[in-house]
């Protein structure tokens, strides 16, 4: 490795008598580090980010600004029973409070366009199921969200918005929809204004425990970086640390069409218990999932994407959301997110110096500044 070490200047400015240091600068450790901030202004918090942009699916997912579709929830009650589903969905609805009112809706380009589920024809026993069952979905969002009748029937749009079959929608009129470049963007701006130190391009490869004085990160730089305290806000990463934590990678892969003159497609779309999804980005759409389809090839933390899904996802927009219209794409590409056996977030001491705020469940936007400043309150009542 050549050796490039840091100089006096870079060390006493960036790293020396650092209180925090947070490793990941998506939303997660962005909101931790605002937190952190706002709430103890004096701490020297430094925020590692191995790559020059969020390396995981804060910048690379689809932006939905979503608490679960009616299928997802009744799965869950179904699972894990009443008292834990309802616990981790306000905790979705709150952090998309907390995040639009940290931020701001123009910021982050928020939409409230609404949320559908989609059903075919082989999905007919699960509407059903899911039908009967809006008015308790309801009952309860009520109180959660303050947002009367979430859940509607909304079939009279199937053929506004041009799809083929299709036999049945559910609207979720509280989901919305924003641009996940922004919000990063917004997230560092709002850091930089407080003196948070924001580092790009710094691998962290390990831990040096300094005992009461604190911990040593290791970088691939082969640097030193002293600090009291880390938080791990590595979502899918976080076994390339703690390898016995309950956090796998999961692959998902995304694709956005060129402009379509006259689209009719407006508003998040859900589809087979959520595994796919899709929306409008102005005049364009984008696609992505499938990853239940590829078995263990997409439990992975690397990037890329896979003919198989790629033809998947096509033959989705041909045949059903997007018949008889011509259509190109322009971008692929893949993020990777943090799940584990519980939808639960994970945000806990796993060393002596050393949090994580991980394990978003594939509803990073909806949580991850509430995790984030969970994360950081884990911080604040140790130092």
């Amino acid at each position: 490795m050549q050796n490039n070490s840091l100089s006096f200047w870079e060390y006493n400015t960036w790293f020396d008598h650092t209180d925090v240091a947070i490793v990941g600068a998506g939303l997660v450790g962005l909101s931790a580090a605002i937190e952190l901030k706002v709430r103890e202004p004096r701490l020297k918090v430094v925020v590692l980010e191995r790559g020059p942009l969020p390396s995981g699916a804060s910048t690379k997912n689809a932006g939905f600004a979503c608490f679960g579709s009616p299928t997802e929830l009744l799965d869950d009650l179904d699972q894990v029973g009443e008292t834990l589903t309802w616990e981790t969905v306000e905790m979705r609805w709150k952090g998309l409070q907390r995040l639009r009112q940290l931020l701001g809706d123009a910021a982050i380009r928020y939409e409230g366009l609404g949320g559908y589920e989609v059903f075919c024809a082989p999905d007919q026993s699960r509407y059903e199921t899911a039908r009967e069952r809006l008015p308790h979905l309801n009952r309860i969002l009520a109180d959660l969200t303050g947002v009367p009748q979430v859940f509607q029937s909304a079939d009279a749009q199937i053929g506004k918005l041009g799809f083929q079959g299709v036999d049945h929608l559910l609207l979720n009129t509280a989901e919305g929809q924003i641009d996940t470049g922004s919000m990063v963007r917004a997230l560092t701006r709002k850091a930089q204004e407080l003196d948070v130190l924001l580092v790009n391009g710094i691998g962290v490869s390990g831990f040096d425990s300094e005992g009461d004085k604190g911990i040593c990160l290791l970088t691939d730089q082969g640097w030193r970086i002293p600090t009291r305290k880390v938080l791990l806000c590595t979502n899918g990463f976080t076994r390339r640390f703690f390898p016995d934590l309950e956090v796998f990678p999961a692959r998902n892969q995304v694709m956005i069409t060129r402009p379509i003159p006259g689209l009719r497609l407006k508003g998040c779309f859900h589809y087979d218990q959520g595994y796919f999804y899709l929306r409008n980005i102005g005049d364009r759409v984008l696609i992505g999932g499938g990853r239940h389809l590829a078995g263990e090839g997409e439990v992975t933390d690397g990037f890329g994407t896979t003919p198989f899904i790629r033809e998947t996802l096509h033959q989705l927009l041909d045949s059903v959301f997007l018949p008889d219209t011509a259509w190109e794409s322009e971008f692929w590409w893949s993020g990777i997110l943090g799940v584990g056996p519980s939808k639960k977030p994970l945000t806990e001491w796993v060393e002596e110096h050393i949090a994580v705020a991980v394990r978003m469940g594939g509803m990073g936007v909806a949580i991850g500044s509430l995790v984030g400043a969970k994360g950081a309150n884990l911080i604040l009542e140790a130092l």
